[in-house]
């Protein structure tokens, strides 16, 4: 049972369908796939504009900084993703102040407005919506409004990597917002999103950087249905099979309220057994535990309940394990882990199994409000 923060899992419908014959990118027959995928990207993000690159959502991230940055940018490090847009702006020489909190904590707005407001350089921030190196959800939508009303030609990079498909966004103060197929979307890796302003799209036209990742070169290509490189066709025919099965089966908005009340029980059911919720602003995306017993846990869930999470990185590689909620997890599934952490805890004399956590799972699953 694949339960890690991404990859997740393919749906079964989605592989048969990128399992077809492989069609050439430069044909009619594939052009009104990538218009259709367009299309229904375009309601997911609800932005002015979307761009699909044949990368991994860190290319996304590499372009969003180099097409977006004219003089100085601001980088907010609450993990491992918020320190690699601080790490993208060093390779690229490009100025760069970073706001650094510790993997718990989201970054307050009063600490972005005061920069901006003391720094006329920045033209552009760089934030997660869900840093998803400790499952935490920064402020995104009300640092993007008081920044605009502060300066409306600073652009807002949202990292949604591990937030678009989870929850709805309000995207009204973004710029561009980036995304993998990797997460919630229930692809194989290799195909990024990004959604964009038509602010961003003008100044993508005035500061067009690069070669492959030159934003320019590809918005106005994937304006006519094709792309400027060789387009990742079989994981676009899986985008767009998800996408419109999720549009047919109750919509995006049943998707981010079954993932909402999927991620809220187990959070309480593993509250309920103990458990330490590590973020103190705590993402849907997943559900993140700090215990020193993390490895152990994790080990024990793998080989003897079938269950596979993913542990932490870098200071808390061993101090946390991350469970996921992303895509189509069925409830028997998510019922099953938290009842899977509470055995193995009382394998390893943690504390003793009573069924707590199923019970309040289901309680909050299913009779909750």
């Amino acid at each position: 049972m694949l339960l890690t923060p991404g990859p997740t899992p393919v749906p079964e419908f989605v592989r048969k369908a990128m399992a077809d014959v492989t069609i050439h990118h430069r044909t009619p027959e594939f052009e009104k796939i990538f218009q259709e995928t367009r299309e229904l990207l375009f309601e997911l993000y609800k932005m002015d504009e979307v761009v699909m690159l044949a990368s991994s959502g860190s290319g996304a991230m590499e372009a969003c900084v180099t097409n977006l940055t004219k003089k100085k940018a601001l980088t907010i490090n609450s993990g491992k993703f918020g320190d690699r847009f601080g790490k993208i702006c060093k390779a690229f020489d490009i100025e760069y102040t970073e706001i650094k909190n510790e993997w718990n904590t989201p970054v307050s707005i009063e600490n972005v407005v005061d920069i901006i407001k003391n720094d006329k350089d920045i033209d552009s921030i760089f934030i997660q919506i869900c840093e998803s190196a400790g499952g935490l959800r920064h402020p995104v939508e009300e640092i993007a409004k008081a920044v605009k009303e502060i300066n409306k030609d600073i652009s807002i990079i949202a990292d949604g990597i591990t937030a678009i498909g989870v929850e709805k966004i309000d995207t009204i103060n973004l710029d561009a917002v980036i995304t993998g197929s990797q997460k919630a979307l229930m692809l194989p890796p290799g195909l990024a999103v990004i959604g964009l302003s038509n602010s961003a799209v003008a100044k993508i036209e005035e500061n067009a950087r690069g070669f492959y990742f030159n934003l320019a070169t590809e918005i106005k290509k994937q304006k006519t249905n094709t792309t400027a490189w060789t387009a990742a066709t079989t994981l676009i025919i899986g985008l767009k099979e998800i996408l419109s099965y999720i549009k047919e089966n109750g919509g995006f908005e049943k998707l981010y309220s079954d993932t909402s009340k999927r991620a809220n029980a187990t959070r309480e059911a593993l509250k309920a057994i103990g458990c330490e919720i590590y973020p103190k602003t705590p993402a849907n995306a997943m559900t993140t535990v700090y215990t020193e017993n993390a490895p152990e846990i994790r080990k024990i869930l793998k080989t003897k309940y079938n269950v596979n999470i993913a542990g932490g990185q870098d200071h808390i590689k061993k101090l946390i394990y991350r469970i996921n909620h992303m895509g189509l997890v069925e409830d028997f599934e998510a019922t099953w882990v938290v009842n899977a952490i509470e055995l193995t805890m009382d394998e390893l004399k943690i504390r003793p199994f009573d069924g707590t956590a199923s019970k309040v799972f289901s309680e909050v699953m299913f009779k909750g409000n």
